[in-house]
């Protein structure tokens, strides 16, 4: 067994390291290889300016941009933490490998109005056009990402009493198989029983072998023989759910950066924090590793902070050159908000 496949085996069964994780990092460790094999050397004889220079001037020569080497780094890191723990080197000559400076980036949200014209899109008098409602719904309404979209089965929705009221709660598992619970709103548990309530879903063979059932299913899979299309194989892909987004946008006449799943997840983080959302609480909701995640929307939520300023701020207790002009713009938009 190679030096990569022993480290991969020990990041997967002992710290339990994502497949799709396990993958990026035997690629970025294949290319170290190869550089390293070109100047002469190997992983064990590899020495701290050779990885500083591979993980930063040939990298950068590569075109590789800052915030892309921050994995491949981890990689080499932890690849040579491992190495030194195991025996294989006696020093560790990436302990110093320094992690390339990014800024912060903002995540850019749906607006409101364009999830109001995207929500109008479906026929509701069709099978599809319900699915794909109660899909967008939930992506809306709970922030999920697309991943936990499409991993859903019947076993997901949680339909509680609260109250005398029905509450859906919906179990989202995601990243790293992690699991969490989020409440729904009314709207979107309205839009789902409508989907669970079709005709044409009780025609369909959704069942999984644990007996529990797929929740979004696909009409027209092509690439599935119709005596295999049922279960598992009746699910959902993300990229089909991607193309719907982009294409009900297109046809609203939604921006082309705001099609897309993860910004009505960035909508629904933004309306949190604008609400006045705990910031542990944003974390729980959408499933952040780290509260330092979740401050990315506590930055984006400035309209309630520009109502305050509206009110509070000495400008507007004065007479200046343009205040005349500032609560014209000011009734204007009152009247005419989207203009």
């Amino acid at each position: 067994m190679s030096l990569i496949d022993e480290f991969l085996t020990f990041k997967e069964h002992s710290q339990g390291l994502a497949g799709a994780t396990i993958g990026k990092y035997r690629q970025y460790l294949e290319r170290l290889e190869a550089w390293l094999g070109e100047q002469d050397m190997d992983f064990l004889s590899a020495d701290d300016k050779a990885l500083e220079h591979f993980c930063g001037l040939h990298q950068h020569k590569m075109g590789v941009m800052p915030r892309s080497r921050r994995p491949l780094v981890s990689a080499v890191r932890g690849f040579y933490a491992w190495l030194s723990r195991a025996g294989h080197r006696q020093d560790n000559p990436a302990a110093l490998l320094e992690y390339p400076r990014i800024g912060r980036r903002l995540p850019v949200g749906m607006s409101l109005s364009s999830s109001e014209r995207i929500l109008m899109q479906p026929d509701l008098s069709t099978f599809i056009g319900v699915r794909d409602a109660a899909m967008l719904y939930v992506l809306i309404g709970c922030g999920i990402r697309v991943s936990g979209l499409v991993s859903m089965n019947e076993s997901s929705l949680l339909w509680m009493d609260e109250d005398g009221k029905e509450r859906l709660v919906i179990k989202v598992r995601e990243k790293g198989g992690h699991e969490r619970l989020v409440p729904a709103p009314d709207e979107t548990a309205l839009m789902v029983r409508a989907y669970l309530g079709h005709e044409y879903l009780d025609t369909v063979d959704r069942y999984l072998k644990d007996g529990d059932q797929v929740l979004w299913i696909s009409t027209n899979n092509r690439l599935v023989s119709p005596d295999r299309y049922h279960g598992e194989a009746r699910r959902m892909a993300a990229r089909t759910v991607n193309a719907m987004i982009d294409g009900y946008g297109e046809r609203a006449g939604v921006p082309k950066n705001e099609r897309h799943p993860h910004a009505m997840r960035h909508l629904y983080g933004t309306e949190l924090a604008e609400s006045g959302v705990d910031i542990m609480q944003i974390q729980a909701l959408m499933g952040h590793r780290s509260p330092k995640t979740s401050e990315n929307y506590i930055h984006l939520a400035t309209r309630t902070l520009a109502k305050s300023v509206d009110k509070a701020n000495p400008l507007r207790k004065m007479r200046t050159h343009v205040s005349s002009l500032a609560r014209h713009l000011e009734s204007h938009h009152a009247k005419h908000p989207s203009s």
